[in-house]
């Protein structure tokens, strides 16, 4: 497209705004009520993300492990760590409490202290009973004793399970439904049921009742989500037209880039809706990211009509020149802020693919809203006032403008200097970043529930479930007696680890069922003989009853067995090497010829899941600068210009790179986002510094200092009123109580300010010291797409007649 098709193109753009601004208004309001009816549409996460895509192998051996034994991650305990529970009173109101959740249609089962069944050897049906710790309730302080000696001391098939014998902690284990654990019928359970009743028994009986398992922390870190989500939009409208009314002391200019930025977040939701995603933990930032990104947009627009009506009085005149000469500009900015966005599309991640979906589509609506909006509304509005016009000889600003052309006239080689030590810096600290696999580190750690999951984890060594699925080959092939000597040693293994905590499985069980075979002495809780396994055996199959106990642990054939156990919250390269180990004592204990054992678990799919999404950065963050990168060569025809482009946008990325590896942040879900979004936004700055130099190319006969230090002063005030919404905009998301989304905007809001000083200190440093070399006329004469139209009065004047 050549220049004047550009410049005639924005000119025929702003003739139908102003011309058609009543039926343009009449389309904006059909158009959000229609993304407005959409909102219906949404729906709020219910399980955790899942961040690899849908064939990756890690999730196709879970959704096989789900096929054989169902969802794992069903389990809700109620844990007391407190010596007055061992009353009579308070012992029969836990129970109480536990017996109440098992009529809800939402609940599987419950398992207490109660429901506590002991193996009991009946001679004469040769068969194994089941008879309860407690019959009815408890009546005496001797009975309580009575089933503390039993249960700590007698049977170690229910330790660690259900209670702990070195501390006493006592836990209640509530299965729900498998089938409505992913749905909003377990959110509703949790929050007006289950929690209600945990609240009531703490106020009558004084004790401090901890909750945890993957429905309950997901419910209350979904719950979270949901609550920030209008303390973000509320925080970013109010921080950013803060700064804005200072900047332009304008109240009139304040409302409506709010009108504007309100009706960018009605349609983000809207498109969220019309798409059939889910809230997540990402999509959640999109509504006050717009807000953010939105207001810089109608600071270049209102900005530009204040010079306008400043410099010559017109109003049509200056709201026409608004459209021709920053539309251009102002969509290119949006145009890389939103390939910043779009290239996790490209990611196999459904999480980061939606993600990048609603953004990039959302920063495109937002520079819509903008381009129409403003123009629209000034032309029913007065004169601005003297006073509104003020800001535009703002004296800090001048002055700002003033120390930093005069670094770049006098002081080039100490912006050189800093910013080499900066690159050797970031270097050393990139090589500090740490990987983080945690499923729990992202979440509220001022919350109760945060504290209650650190709880289990010390008194239960993990909550996060760890699954080993054998399958023997053949059916049954689960009870012979050699497949569960393996399965023993593999147990003992896991039990040396620390991190884990004692497996469950079929081999507890038998264990036990040999226990009652001898009469419940403890000293038999052994796996049985050959010779005592046929025996036993024939007790376990007259035993209807413990069916039900094998179908935890066995398939329904006997060719599957799972053994469990449950993982602390430690980090990737920590439970890689944990992983690593357990598969090569795994592959030394099971013959590959006759069994073939598999790895899976909550737990282990978020791990895999991080370090498949810290591959994607990369891929990510290198499309994206390949991509502006293509798009700078489109705009300025120089393979010079686009490095010298890159080198002040890529140097804050390194910077940021580095300070997380001195700070300790971890590369993790939450904090890969910062790089190619704030390489996106950051190179907007670029685009308007460029394009303006190139105008004062043309405009003052080739000569690069002047032009360089022309376009310094022009640019340098937008790019500082931009810079600050952003950087407080970006700011708004510390307070949020995910650690992940607080390092996000620390991140980004300090890239930005880094991106800030590179473009107006580094870029025009560039230009002056490569000027013979990138000062081209016939390259910068005529670029493909002309972003800032020339300053041609005659050809402006006849078009505003044509308005």
């Amino acid at each position: 497209m050549s220049k004047l098709s550009t410049t005639g193109f924005w000119e025929a753009v702003a003739r139908l705004i102003l011309r058609n601004k009543i039926f343009i208004l009449i389309a904006i309001v059909l158009t959000t009520v229609f993304f407005s009816m959409q909102w219906k549409h949404m729906r709020f996460t219910f399980t955790e993300a899942n961040l690899l895509p849908d064939d990756h192998e890690v999730n196709l051996i879970y959704n096989d492990f789900l096929e054989v034994f169902g969802e794992e991650g069903n389990l809700i305990v109620l844990g007391v760590k407190d010596s007055s529970l061992f009353t009579v009173q308070n012992l029969n109101a836990w129970h109480k409490l536990a017996s109440s959740f098992k009529p809800y249609n939402e609940v599987e089962s419950v398992l207490s202290v109660k429901d506590l069944q002991k193996l009991v050897k009946n001679t004469e049906k040769e068969q194994f009973d089941l008879e309860p710790f407690i019959k009815d309730s408890i009546h005496s302080i001797e009975e309580i004793q009575q089933l503390q000696d039993q249960l700590f001391k007698q049977y170690p098939f229910y330790d660690n399970f259900l209670f702990n014998t070195e501390t006493k902690t006592i836990r209640t284990a509530i299965y729900m439904r498998k089938d409505i654990v992913n749905t909003s019928a377990r959110k509703d359970f949790i929050i007006d049921e289950f929690l209600p009743k945990v609240d009531r028994f703490e106020a009558e009986t004084g004790l401090d009742v901890r909750i945890s398992g993957m429905p309950y922390i997901r419910t209350l870190n979904s719950k979270s989500i949901v609550d920030e989500i209008p303390i973000f939009i509320g925080a970013a409208l109010f921080v950013t037209s803060l700064i804005f009314f200072l900047f332009f002391r304008s109240f009139r200019a304040t409302f409506i880039s709010l009108i504007v930025v309100c009706f960018g977040v009605m349609w983000t939701f809207g498109i969220i809706g019309l798409l059939g995603y889910e809230i997540t933990v990402l999509t959640a930032l999109i509504p006050p990211l717009i807000i953010v990104i939105g207001i810089p947009n109608c600071i270049f627009l209102i900005n530009k009509y204040q010079h306008e009506v400043k410099s010559h009085g017109n109003k049509v005149r200056s709201l026409q020149r608004v459209i021709t000469k920053v539309g251009n500009a102002t969509l290119m900015t949006n145009i890389t802020t939103a390939s910043g966005f779009a290239t996790f599309i490209l990611t196999e991640s459904k999480l980061l693919k939606e993600f990048g979906i609603v953004a990039s589509l959302s920063i495109v609506a937002i520079f819509i809203l903008c381009l129409l909006i403003i123009p629209i509304l000034y032309t029913f509005l007065p004169y601005p006032k003297e006073r509104h016009l003020e800001h535009l000889n703002k004296r800090w600003i001048g002055a700002f403008v003033n120390w930093m052309e005069n670094m770049v006239r006098h002081r080039k080689i100490t912006i050189y200097i800093t910013a080499l030590i900066l690159i050797i810096g970031s270097i050393i600290g990139i090589y500090q970043i740490k990987i983080s696999g945690s499923l729990i580190e992202d979440m509220p750690q001022d919350t109760e529930f945060f504290s209650d999951i650190r709880f289990f984890e010390s008194e239960f060594d993990g909550i996060m479930p760890l699954e080993i699925m054998i399958d023997s080959k053949r059916k049954k092939g689960v009870m012979k007696l050699a497949t569960l000597k393996r399965m023993e040693q593999l147990e003992e293994l896991i039990d040396d680890i620390p991190e884990l905590s004692r497996p469950i499985s079929v081999v507890s069980l038998v264990k036990y069922s040999k226990q009652a075979y001898y009469n419940g002495n403890p000293k038999y809780y052994q796996l049985p003989t050959s010779q005592e396994n046929s025996f036993i055996l024939s007790y376990a199959k007259n035993s209807t009853s413990d069916v039900d106990l094998l179908s935890n642990f066995v398939d329904s054939t006997g060719q599957y067995a799972r053994i469990t156990t449950f993982m602390k919250d430690i980090g990737t390269a920590k439970m890689e090497r944990i992983q690593e180990d357990l598969q090569t004592k795994i592959n030394k204990v099971f013959p590959n010829e006759r069994y073939e054992v598999i790895m899976t678990g909550k737990a282990l799919v978020f791990q895999k899941g991080t370090k498949y999404l810290v591959k994607n950065l990369a891929i990510s963050l290198t499309l994206a600068i390949v991509l502006i990168a293509l798009f700078m060569a489109y705009l300025f025809r120089s393979f010079k210009m686009i490095i010298v482009s890159l080198i002040p946008n890529l140097l804050p990325l390194l910077v940021t790179a580095g300070l997380m590896g001195y700070v300790g942040v971890p590369i993790k879900p939450s904090t890969i986002l910062v790089f190619s979004i704030a390489f996106g936004i950051s190179v907007d700055d670029t685009i308007h510094f460029l394009a303006k130099y190139r105008q004062e190319l043309q405009a003052n006969h080739w000569k690069i200092r002047k032009s360089v230090y022309a376009a310094l002063r022009e640019t340098g005030v937008s790019m500082i009123y931009t810079s600050i919404v952003l950087f407080f905009g970006f700011s708004v998301f510390t307070i949020s109580s995910f650690g992940g989304t607080v390092a996000l905007g620390a991140l980004v809001s300090i890239t930005l300010l880094f991106a800030m000083l590179s473009n107006l200190l580094l870029l025009p440093s560039l230009l002056l010291s490569l000027e013979r070399n990138i000062a081209n006329k016939e390259v910068l004469r005529e670029p493909s797409i002309n972003i800032i139209p020339s300053e041609d009065e005659n050809h402006l004047e006849q078009n505003d007649k044509n308005l």
